[in-house]
């Protein structure tokens, strides 16, 4: 008796952690992802990380302050 396959092969199974995500893209694309709230980095490390994403992808949009009274 053959089982029944919910998934396509090959997909399916243990899911990776972001952070070994993160790890292997940096080693085999030099893509770096980063939360500024990361405890590893220093201040002025996220402050270059701030400046780097403003110049690359622009300042995000400001945020409306909603008030309901």
């Amino acid at each position: 008796m053959s089982r029944m396959r919910y998934t396509p092969k090959g997909y399916g199974g243990r899911r990776r952690d972001p952070e070994q995500v993160k790890r292997e893209g940096w080693h085999e694309q030099r893509m770096l992802a980063v939360s500024l709230d990361d405890q590893r980095l220093t201040w002025p490390e996220r402050e270059l990380i701030h400046q780097l994403g403003d110049k690359l992808y622009g300042k995000p949009p400001a945020v409306r302050e909603v008030r309901h009274d």
